[in-house]
């Protein structure tokens, strides 16, 4: 039978998977879905091993099948929705990105019945929604010191620019085949030397057991290290010049510190975890979590938990947060009410 046959195949790719072959593991997958194509968790498996191995525009690809199959059903599928996430904001899509983050937040916060969500599912995504609402914020906020004719955006616009063009040309390169024996081989001796001189002896045994440096699958385990390590090269790059760039032109004219150079950010600690907006009058729980009064009190009406751990909760336990409260005024005193409706 296919349906089984497929699901045979996608056990194996799980347990490669596991084992942090994100190569074979996709291949699995691969495998399984041309044994049968309607099994809706195959696509979102394997499209988690092409977000391992930087393989964006196949990620989403297979998180649109997978939506698209169970769209036809009843179930819920917020690792897909989570996956299409990741995927978005890495191919620099932050509105996509913060949309799909949003539908597998409120899937996970609102489950429907049988739906398998992991303890620590809601707390990530809300952590991963706030990362996308940010992401957006910085795009809008380059986008108006780009109108105000504003030279440091342009060339943060540039820095930016340049660093998705490194990103990209080295998983084309690799995808591509044109780099393999001679600079991967390059990266993967000097990654053997420090390896092998350096590591304590039983890492050494272990990694070693595990990955025989003559087999192809080895090859694959290099490659995606180099993927990696290049793609973080050119992401401490473009944070290094960009701070350098900022210091430049607070000392060149730090009279424009203080207007439209000054940073518009909404610090974490003061972001409520339900609405993802800044808070005005926070309140915590007795897990130690805080969240805009009004937000909380709105919640507990409809669930009597805490909104993260989902661990009983009453207004009758809620406490305010005057330390919050007063980095909340500080905030808002600053002028960012001139400037919120960005975020």
């Amino acid at each position: 039978m296919a349906s089984y046959a497929a699901e045979q195949l996608k056990d194996k790719g799980n347990l490669a998977f596991r084992n942090g072959s994100y190569a074979e593991a996709e291949d699995f997958y691969t495998q399984a879905i041309q044994k049968y194509s309607r099994n809706p968790l195959i696509f979102t498996n394997r499209a988690n091993a092409r977000l391992k191995l930087q393989q964006w525009d196949g990620a989403v690809n297979d998180c649109l099948k997978s939506l698209e199959i169970t769209a036809a059903g009843t179930a819920q599928n917020h690792k897909a929705y989570y996956f299409l996430a990741q995927a978005q904001l890495a191919l620099h899509h932050p509105h996509e990105a913060l949309s799909s983050a949003l539908t597998a937040y409120e899937q996970v916060r609102d489950p429907k019945p049988n739906a398998k969500i992991g303890p620590r599912d809601l707390e990530v995504f809300s952590a991963f929604v706030l990362k996308c609402k940010k992401a957006k914020f910085a795009v809008r906020d380059r986008e108006r010191l780009r109108r105000q004719g504003d030279l440091r955006a342009e060339l943060e616009g540039l820095l930016e620019e340049r660093r998705q063009r490194e990103v990209g040309s080295v998983a084309g390169l690799l995808e591509r085949g044109e780099i393999g024996q001679v600079e991967a081989s390059v990266w993967g001796s000097s990654l053997f030397f420090s390896f092998f001189f350096f590591w304590p002896p039983f890492p050494r045994l272990a990694f070693f057991s595990r990955f025989s440096l003559a087999t192809s699958s080895s090859t694959s385990f290099l490659f995606i290290c180099y993927r990696r390590e290049r793609t973080q090269e050119a992401h401490e790059t473009f944070t290094r010049q960009t701070a350098d760039l900022v210091t430049v032109f607070a000392s060149a004219d730090p009279t424009k510190v203080g207007t439209h150079h000054q940073p518009r950010e909404v610090p974490d600690h003061l972001v409520d975890m339900i609405t993802f907006e800044p808070m005005h009058d926070p309140v915590i729980t007795k897990n130690g979590h805080s969240y805009e009064r009004a937000t909380l009190y709105e919640h507990l009406k409809r669930s009597p938990t805490d909104p993260l751990t989902r661990d009983p909760l009453t207004i009758d336990e809620l406490r305010s947060n005057f330390g919050l409260k007063a980095a909340c005024d500080e905030f808002w005193e600053s002028g960012a009410s001139e400037w919120i409706g960005d975020w």
